[in-house]
């Protein structure tokens, strides 16, 4: 079983650290195709929806990503921009919804069939980080668990 590792690495990064059983490009796929990318980015437990996914991944494309909750009147909106694209090999993108926004990079590394993917953030101020920790971060966990049984559905 590949486990998520999240680990606070300074007072503004995260690297949260998962190998998948599957080639890079197919994971990739799964981080660049919308309609893939829709089927596990959310945790299924905070009882969200991603109402709408804009993805224009290439270097200087934009992203927005729309989410609602039943608890909140208005939707969520995230956005930003791709910074850098390099296909089956790294996403670069900003977090632009607010001023305290984290840079995103993306890493797929395959070895023997398996990928080893990097997701690193780099906020702005420690207050972020620790905010990102105490909300949407605590569910990459099991949001790489969601991208893992897609991936073995895929491959």
């Amino acid at each position: 079983m590949n486990r998520t590792v999240v680990e606070r690495k300074s007072d503004h990064e995260l690297v949260v650290k998962r190998t998948f059983d599957a080639p890079a490009h197919i994971v990739f796929e799964a981080w660049s195709k919308p309609e893939l990318f829709k089927l596990w980015w959310v945790p299924k437990s905070v009882g969200m929806t991603l109402v709408s996914c804009d993805m224009d991944i290439r270097t200087g494309g934009m992203y927005r990503l729309v989410f609602s909750h039943p608890d909140f009147d208005q939707p969520m909106t995230f956005f930003g921009t791709y910074k850098e694209v390099t296909p089956h090999k790294r996403i670069v993108w900003s977090n632009e919804e607010s001023g305290q926004g984290a840079v995103t990079t993306v890493t797929f590394e395959e070895n023997a069939g398996k990928t080893l993917v990097i997701f690193h953030e780099r906020y702005p101020t420690t207050e972020a980080l620790d905010e990102a920790l105490a909300g949407s971060a605590e569910g990459l966990p099991e949001q790489f668990a969601q991208l893992d049984e897609l991936l073995a559905d895929r491959s």
